[in-house]
């Protein structure tokens, strides 16, 4: 599995910018095996975190047509800079209470 890490300072964000962010977030689900998609925003610095069965995925993904587009525009009007990182996962694990509990544990 790998982790797609993107951080951003932001210029100015548009109605066009929440719309082009949805769909690419859909179509990496739909067309390209994203398996979990998060971003957040704090004042003007945005980080999204995405992960992924293969490279590939990501790669054929990134050179969509419509991400290619959103490359662009983000260049010229939405970011002042950014920054992606691809990171292979070599171990995860989690902690879920709620799961613990309903399997009667404690």
């Amino acid at each position: 599995m790998y982790a797609v890490i993107f951080r951003a300072e932001l210029e100015q964000v548009d109605a066009q910018y929440s719309l082009l962010a949805n769909q690419l977030r859909e179509l990496a689900f739909k067309q390209y095996n994203c398996i979990e998609f998060t971003a957040c925003t704090e004042g003007s610095s945005e980080i999204a975190i995405s992960y992924w069965r293969s490279l590939s995925d990501i790669t054929a993904w990134k050179q969509h047509s419509k991400h290619l587009l959103a490359q662009d525009i983000g260049k010229n009007r939405w970011y002042k800079s950014y920054q992606v990182d691809v990171a292979e996962i070599s171990r995860s694990y989690a902690f879920d209470r709620e799961a613990l509990s309903e399997a009667g544990e404690s």
